[in-house]
């Protein structure tokens, strides 16, 4: 192992962000700024004049050094520069390329910045969640098990929910088949609701639809909030994340007025209604909205990782 490699492999073990959209933008930014000024680094000359964000640091930046490789895909619509943490990744990464930079000879690097453009192509080529229908189990038990794989592919993401984006956007996917496409508008999971002005993930004829994996007195509360705005919320969430929001919800002036669905029986009664009880129909019913969930990904989201192989 040389020792650029090794030096950005302990790095990437140590705080594994580094390996997610974001980190790879930072690393990205901050590895050009060193080409350009040279090193050493001072991390508070790489802030904005604002100091809450890194300087340079935006898609154009990133999408311009991505094509110097050949590189067209976009690898976040806001370059890095609204993820959380990026202050401190920007940080890290400084005082660690200072640190590899006091060897007997200066640090190379040119082969720092193939190393990060490595990191995006196998972002990039990461595989997905993939459908296979097994006719021996349950249409629920065929839902959970794409969820599973979202959730060991988060586990190696350095931080991104990739649950919860999926469990978004399938509730989505769901909706738009029941509806029609025009119906509702879909976001990025990671766009929040109070720049867009919505009141909850969906909101369709006075019910405001809640997606989350883990629900949190600040979603009750926000739910509490439609309520006095005259909507009916709802909050769909995973098997545990049901229990969660009862528990929340006892002893509450509201825990007989916000429903709380369970994700995985909120699709399957559609797919049952849809195939109009007919079990050889459940398989191509979930290939229907799969196939809506991979173009709202495709429309809402930059992470390949999101869409479902067939």
């Amino acid at each position: 192992m040389n020792r650029v490699h090794e030096f950005l492999d302990a790095l990437a073990v140590r705080q594994k962000k580094f390996l997610h959209k974001g980190g790879l933008c930072i690393g990205l930014v901050v590895t050009r700024t060193a080409q350009l000024e040279g090193l050493p680094l001072d991390a508070l000359a790489l802030l904005t004049n604002e100091g809450g964000q890194v300087r340079g640091l935006g898609k154009a930046a990133v999408q311009s050094i991505l094509a110097e490789f050949g590189i067209t895909k976009t690898l976040a619509e806001e370059g890095g520069r609204t993820s959380r943490g990026s202050l401190g990744l920007m940080q890290a990464y400084v005082v660690a390329l200072n640190q590899a930079n006091k060897g007997r000879s200066p640090l190379d690097l040119e082969k720092v910045m193939v190393w990060w453009i490595e990191k995006v192509r196998l972002h990039f080529s990461s595989d997905g969640p993939k459908f296979h229908f097994d006719t021996a189990k349950s249409v629920s038990a065929n839902l959970a098990g794409i969820l599973s794989q979202a959730h060991e592919i988060q586990k190696n993401s350095g931080g991104a929910n990739y649950v919860g984006a999926m469990l978004q956007h399938l509730v989505g996917a769901k909706l738009d088949i029941v509806l029609g496409p025009a119906s509702i508008r879909h976001h990025s999971h990671s766009t929040a609701d109070g720049p867009t002005g919505r009141n909850a993930d969906f909101e369709i004829n006075g019910v405001a639809v809640h997606v989350t994996t883990h629900p949190t007195e600040a979603l009750i509360r926000k739910a509490a909030d439609n309520l006095q705005s005259g909507l009916k919320p709802i909050i769909v969430t995973l098997a545990d994340g049901v229990e969660g929001a009862l528990f929340l919800l006892k002893g509450t002036e509201w825990r007989d007025r916000i429903d709380i669905m369970d994700a995985a029986q909120f699709l399957t009664a559609n797919i049952y209604e849809r195939s109009l009880f007919k079990v050889g129909e459940c398989k191509s019913t979930i290939q229907t909205i799969l196939e809506r969930y991979n173009q709202i990904v495709e429309e809402c989201e930059t992470d390949p990782v999101l869409k479902i192989r067939f």
